[in-house]
Order: C-alpha cells, then structure tokens, then sequence
C-alpha cells in the first residue's frame, strides 16, 4: 500500500487502516524505529503512571455527573472548572 505526502509533509491513512489501529481524531500515532524499517501503533494512555484522585475527594462528596454540569452551564448556572 501507498500513501502520498503532501508538501507539507502529511500523509493520509486509508480509512481501513485507522479502524483497525483503532485510532480517530485527535489520537497520536508513535514511530517507532526498528532494524526493518518504522513501526506505526497507537499510542495508548498508561494508567498506572496516572496519579488518584481517591485520597484527595472528600467522604460523602456526590460523583461529578457531566450531563448535568453541562445542562447548567448551557443554562448559565452553572459553576466552572477553571480556577
């Protein structure tokens, strides 16, 4: 298989190809180079390396529920994650 790159040196994936490395927009591909040449795979978020939260929420504090923080901020009421 071939894909051209553009002079701004893009290159575009068929669609088959991206269903099955499982990747959409927004996602990152990593290069990898090996003694064959490159290899292409997704990049994939390590969660052991993220830090938790547990320790840090208080006892007793309701789960935060998305559709009703954006129903509240769509309506102006609601509060903000920015600090």
């Amino acid at each position: 298989m071939l894909v051209k790159v553009t002079s701004k040196r893009q290159v575009t994936f068929p669609k088959h190809v991206l269903d099955a490395l499982g990747v959409g927009p927004g996602d990152q591909l990593e290069l990898m180079e090996s003694t064959e040449g490159f290899i292409l795979r997704p990049r994939r978020i390590d969660y052991s390396r993220l830090g938790t939260l547990r320790d840090k929420i208080p006892d007793g504090h309701p789960p935060f529920d998305i559709r009703t923080f954006r129903d509240l901020r769509e309506q102006g009421n609601g509060p903000s994650l920015r600090r």
